[in-house]
């Protein structure tokens, strides 16, 4: 990711923790409606697990500068999201969730500059995640 990326990750990423907790129960609603068979996949609280969304995508964005603190973090959440029965074209539909969630809550500041910082960010997080999770299926079958 580019500085700039970076900057316009950080800069629309404040304009939604006030939201937080709406954010991710939208996230949740765009994501079960894009693909209703992952609901099955979340059993707990989901204001719960929405707080644990939340967390994750603020300490990402915080850490986006700080790659030796922030991929072995997603390297972890990767393999540990193998786990959950979470497959390689999961991160499409969660990428594809991602994104109408933030147009909705950010209207007018989800600009073009900022929809394309935040699908390089995703990116930095889906193929750690996936590779993580590449990883530890191939040590497992060793």
């Amino acid at each position: 990711m580019t500085p700039v990326q970076i900057d316009l990750v950080r800069q629309s990423a404040a304009l939604i923790v006030p939201r937080s907790q709406q954010v991710a129960a939208l996230f949740y609603d765009t994501l079960f409606t894009v693909d209703p068979s992952l609901q099955a996949m979340f059993r707990g609280d989901m204001t719960e697990q929405g707080k644990r969304l939340m967390t994750m995508i603020i300490t990402a964005v915080r850490l986006l500068d700080d790659p030796d603190t922030l991929l072995p973090t997603l390297r972890i959440l990767g393999a540990r999201h193998l786990t959950y029965g979470v497959k390689p074209a999961h991160y499409d539909t969660v990428g594809q969730a991602l994104l109408g969630t933030l147009a909705l809550g950010l209207g007018e500041a989800f600009t073009p500059s900022v929809r394309e910082a935040w699908i390089a960010m995703y990116g930095v997080v889906s193929r750690t995640m996936q590779e993580a999770a590449s990883d530890a299926v191939v040590s497992d079958g060793a």
